[in-house]
């Protein structure tokens, strides 16, 4: 065999395994995003169950507290704000609003001790904790698998195939500075 033909052959060898390095980079970037959102799309889920939850509480609480209207009108736009956030972001930011919104209804709860002891009221304040907690382990989820995909898009050699791919860092789902702040704990007892 000639020389040319040897060049011809080794740079098709060279060419073909270059393809497939690039196919496969392009293919676990692909993995890594899909991962980003189905573990989305497990928040999305509990987002929308605590969502449904939330009129019947309201419903509760206004047949002991009717006069509270502002409470239950912040929590009604916090939750349609919620229902509507287009991405990551913007759900992170209207679940803040309404964590807020719902710490602001159960401490009018407090106020209200026939409220306290419904039964209607504890199943529904003890489904929304148990639907918090499932949303903490999601938020955790997801945020390690953006902080999985993220890194990924940017080392080398993925970075070659993220960026003319279109492979855009994904958001993390932030806790907000009240949520990060220290829980103050008293003893002391309320005066009856």
């Amino acid at each position: 065999m000639s020389t040319g033909l040897w060049v011809v052959i080794g740079l098709a060898a060279f060419v073909f395994l270059m393809a497939l390095v690039i196919w496969g980079l392009y293919n676990g970037l692909v993995t890594s995003r899909m991962r980003v959102r189905e573990s989305w799309s497990g928040i999305d889920v509990q987002l929308k169950r605590r969502s449904s939850l939330i009129p019947n509480l309201v419903e509760t609480v206004k047949g002991y507290a009717a006069h509270e209207r502002e409470v239950f009108e912040n929590v009604t736009k916090a939750r349609a704000a919620l229902m509507s956030a287009g991405d990551a972001k913007a759900a992170a930011e209207a679940n803040n609003q309404l964590t807020g919104a719902l710490k602001t209804l159960f401490a009018v709860a407090e106020n209200y001790p026939q409220l306290r002891a419904s039964e209607n009221f504890m199943q529904l304040q003890k489904e929304l904790s148990d639907i918090e907690s499932k949303i903490a382990y999601a938020r955790q989820f997801y945020n390690s698998n953006v902080m999985s995909y993220n890194t990924r898009i940017q080392i080398f050699p993925n970075v070659l195939v993220a960026r003319p791919f279109g492979f855009n860092p994904a958001d993390f789902f932030a806790a907000t500075e009240e949520e990060k702040a220290d829980v103050k704990v008293s003893f002391e007892k309320k005066p009856a």
